[in-house]
């Protein structure tokens, strides 16, 4: 899956649609980040809201059935504000370089928020090819890398 968080981009819709036929034709989902309409407009297969929009899930799901909705989550509190999402994307869970990702959680909280959840829950931050092999029995439904991508 990817998500592509526009920002308000002057090319949000090229891009988007670029990318939307990028992951077509590999097999992946799109997801928009807080954009449920750039997402209907290029196809994308669904959303990714902050913490701070998660109480939108409910809504947008109610205008467009078979998306995938997940939400950002950083405490109990936003996993719980998270349940009418289909997963929770945790973070940031290892020490992360990205400017939004707070401080690290570590793989036993994690672990605490992903017996929670009663959702897939999607393990990001910091996380790489050193420290991915940590979340395997901590319940991750997967795990999401921006830079742990990246060749060193």
């Amino acid at each position: 899956m990817v998500v592509y968080r526009a920002f308000d981009a002057a090319d949000a819709v090229s891009t988007a649609i670029a990318l939307r036929k990028l992951t077509r034709a590999r097999g992946l989902l799109l997801l928009t980040g807080a954009d449920h309409r750039l997402a209907a407009q290029v196809g994308a297969d669904g959303v990714h809201l902050p913490e701070r929009l998660a109480h939108r899930a409910q809504a947008i799901r109610r205008g467009r059935h078979g998306w995938l909705i997940s939400v950002a989550a950083h405490s109990v509190g936003a996993i719980r504000r998270g349940q009418a999402a289909d997963a929770v994307i945790v973070s940031a869970v290892f020490p992360s370089r990205s400017p939004s990702a707070g401080p690290a959680i570590g793989p036993i909280r994690f672990t605490r928020l992903a017996r929670l959840s009663g959702k897939p829950v999607i393990a990001l931050g910091g996380v790489n090819n050193k420290n991915a092999p940590r979340l395997i029995s901590t319940g991750a439904a997967g795990i999401a890398a921006v830079e742990g991508l990246l060749a060193r």
